[in-house]
């Protein structure tokens, strides 16, 4: 249950930003060999976004944190944290700063997180332990990948399932034992970690005399897709149920679960093992396909957009991936 000695954590903002290049099944039937007939009933995709060369993660975070702060109506100089959860920083000393100076959230300090698709639901759940215990006022929380230059496009088992996008939420501290985020649980599993990787292969050179050096080189991702689904199917409804005990709350009375969406009948398979409606299950599978982090949520901006979750409504966010790893939030919206 709630510690309800600790002050609240809500969620009162939350934006999507999506690339408008659109690669569709029928276009990757042209560069490998692969068919919208096998893909969708194998994925539940259709299409993908794919981010112009020209641009960068920091512009997609950016443009989602821009959205979830209007909606929050939240200035940036009004942050005291940003997080981004990105598994494709423009730079591996981090882009949080980068995202915070074209914010202007001068006030924030800014961190990367890495958790692959589980990144989010680890960034929500960490800005909210500075929130609750009394460090920072308000966060922002984005999530953002560039998976399409991280695949190797002639591998039809992974390019078919990426996609380029990012989401951000605003979570904001209020008053003790008031409702918002009501448990976490989250999980981590090292010895799988080899089923979906993205990986740095080191290449040894020659430096001086004997003496050699590792040099990095940047691999393409790589996934045990069957491995990864039964691994899923198992570990997802667990993490939901054992949030959703911990929060008191039983499943039917949630108006939202915004799973990961790396695959349709995972969505399919963790819906009839918790016995939910087909209308408790977001799914966006079929516009963006799986844009890691970011698909909660782009997942949730749209759901709220459409006016089908809003305030006081319970939701639940769920992810898994790479590393592996796995958590669940359960939540009641606004503030």
């Amino acid at each position: 249950m709630p510690n309800n000695r600790l002050p609240s954590v809500h969620l009162v903002g939350v934006g999507a930003a999506l690339p408008d290049p659109c690669l569709s099944n029928d276009d990757l039937s042209r560069m490998v060999a692969t068919s919208d007939e096998w893909i969708w009933p194998r994925t539940g995709i259709r299409q993908r976004r794919i981010l112009p060369p020209e641009l960068s993660v920091v512009d997609l975070a950016a443009q989602a944190a821009r959205a979830a702060l209007d909606q929050a109506g939240i200035l940036p100089q009004e942050l005291d944290l940003l997080l981004l959860a990105t598994s494709t920083a423009v730079d591996r000393f981090g882009s949080a700063p980068r995202v915070q100076a074209a914010l202007g959230a001068s006030r924030a300090v800014a961190f990367d997180l890495t958790a692959a698709c589980t990144g989010f639901v680890f960034a929500v759940a960490t800005a909210a332990q500075f929130l609750q215990t009394g460090l920072y006022r308000r966060a922002l929380v984005v999530a953002a990948d560039v998976l399409s230059r991280a695949v190797d496009w002639t591998d039809r088992a992974t390019c078919v399932l990426f996609g380029d996008g990012a989401g951000a939420v605003v979570l904001e501290a209020g008053e003790v034992g008031a409702d918002g985020i009501l448990s976490i649980e989250l999980r981590s599993d090292g010895k799988g970690s080899e089923l979906l990787s993205l990986a740095m292969a080191t290449e040894a050179k020659p430096l001086v005399g004997s003496l050699r050096v590792g040099q990095y080189r940047c691999c393409p991702i790589v996934m045990n897709g069957r491995e990864v689904y039964k691994f899923a199917v198992q570990a997802v409804p667990e993490v939901i149920e054992k949030a959703l005990l911990q929060a008191g709350i039983p499943a039917e009375a949630v108006q939202g679960y915004f799973i990961h969406q790396a695959n349709q009948r995972i969505l399919d398979a963790v819906a009839k093992r918790l016995q939910l409606q087909t209308q408790q299950v977001a799914s966006v599978l079929e516009r963006y396909g799986n844009t890691s982090g970011a698909s909660i949520p782009i997942a949730l901006a749209e759901w709220i957009g459409q006016g089908r979750f809003g305030p006081g409504d319970l939701g639940v966010m769920a992810g898994f991936g790479a590393g592996l790893t796995w958590g669940a939030i359960v939540f009641r919206w606004g503030r």
